[in-house]
């Protein structure tokens, strides 16, 4: 049996530049590259690696056929003090995400509670990002995205709705042992990246994770094309709900437009909306975030079931992976490496050197 290639290990400092310096060779200007570069190593951080380093080479490749536009001019229109509409012109969503969280943030702290919807972006990139940024600044974060359709309805055949996915952060105490809880989920039972990996390495899929092109559900990776909902039922009803919060909402409909004859409904888009919500409003931030973490060493205080590891909330076992990458490096598959290497060569940029 043959060893599988070694991950390489690269500082999440030296990982971050070396992403900006190449995203900035891609047409970003160096303030947006950054910031996106800083998306992807967040990500990669927290072992969410389908949305970390690997989607550099993807994004290279939106900005250099002008899916994305790297000249994007961001606006924000609004009629009333708790909500805005901010127009990404084509941005990459980390670009536009970002602008979008601060600004409900910004409204919300007068108004208690703010929404920000964001039209006409590509790729939204890791939504936890967003929303924890939202809780990092003593807020409720709760942001929903919808995109391209890509997965089955239940009860129709073939591709309907998108993977959109929903994301909550609760800040905690910042004195306190516990990472804010994140909440970070797509509709779908599984990834796209999910079924790439099983076919790749030849493994059958869960049941009633996957489909062939017509709906069809199956384990075999080499048929399946579209993740199906999770739950049934209830991940394609959220599915469609999303759109209508977010694309329908910010009149920029993806859903009615992809499944029409017009050709521009193909082209790749999409939408979001981030909710800020201030906890001051409620009562009292200190007495909300001494609350959250009572919940949370309530929670942790149950007794585990037989088998169990441990009892986690959301997001605190990918808060551990971060600071132990943070510490050591953050892994990088060899393939990734390969395709970074090649485009770094190409544009011209110097490679980090690897911590391990």
């Amino acid at each position: 049996m043959s060893t599988p290639p070694t991950k390489i290990l690269v500082p999440a400092d030296d990982l971050r530049t070396f992403s900006a310096a190449l995203l900035e060779k891609g047409g970003l200007s160096a303030e947006h590259a950054r910031t996106t570069a800083d998306v992807f190593v967040w990500a990669a951080l927290r072992g969410v690696d389908s949305h970390g380093i690997a989607r550099v080479p993807a994004y290279l490749d939106l900005l250099e056929k002008g899916v994305a536009n790297a000249d994007a001019r961001i606006t924000v229109e609004s009629s009333t003090p708790a909500a805005a509409v901010l127009d990404a012109d084509r941005a990459p969503g980390p670009v536009a995400l970002g602008p979008a969280a601060d600004e409900a943030v910004t409204r919300a702290r007068t108004t208690g509670i703010a929404a920000v919807g964001v039209r006409r972006t590509v790729h939204t990139g890791a939504i936890g990002y967003y929303v924890s940024k939202i809780a990092e600044q003593g807020l409720v974060g709760i942001g929903f995205v919808a995109g391209m359709p890509n997965m089955g309805y239940t009860g129709v055949r073939g591709a309907a709705v998108a993977t959109s996915p929903l994301a909550i952060a609760v800040p905690t105490d910042p004195s306190s042992a516990h990472a804010p809880l994140l909440l970070d989920m797509a509709t779908a039972t599984i990834a796209l990246g999910k079924i790439r990996q099983a076919k790749a390495s030849g493994t059958p899929l869960p049941e009633g994770a996957a489909a062939t092109g017509d709906g069809t559900p199956t384990t075999d990776p080499e048929k399946a094309v579209m993740p199906l909902p999770l739950g049934g039922v209830k991940g394609s009803g959220m599915s469609l709900a999303f759109e209508l919060l977010t694309s329908v909402l910010v009149g920029a409909p993806i859903f009615a437009s992809f499944h029409s004859d017009d050709p521009a409904g193909r082209e790749h888009r999409q939408n979001a909306l981030l909710i800020a919500v201030d906890p001051a409003a409620f009562g009292g931030a200190e007495a909300f975030t001494e609350s959250v973490d009572a919940t949370l060493d309530t929670l942790k205080g149950l007794p585990a079931a037989d088998g169990a590891q441990g009892v986690f909330y959301p997001g605190e076992r990918s808060a551990a992976v971060a600071a132990g990458r943070g510490e050591k490096g953050v892994p990088v598959a060899p393939k990734v490496w390969r395709d970074l290497t090649e485009r770094a060569e190409k544009l011209g940029v110097a490679l980090p050197e690897a911590a391990g």
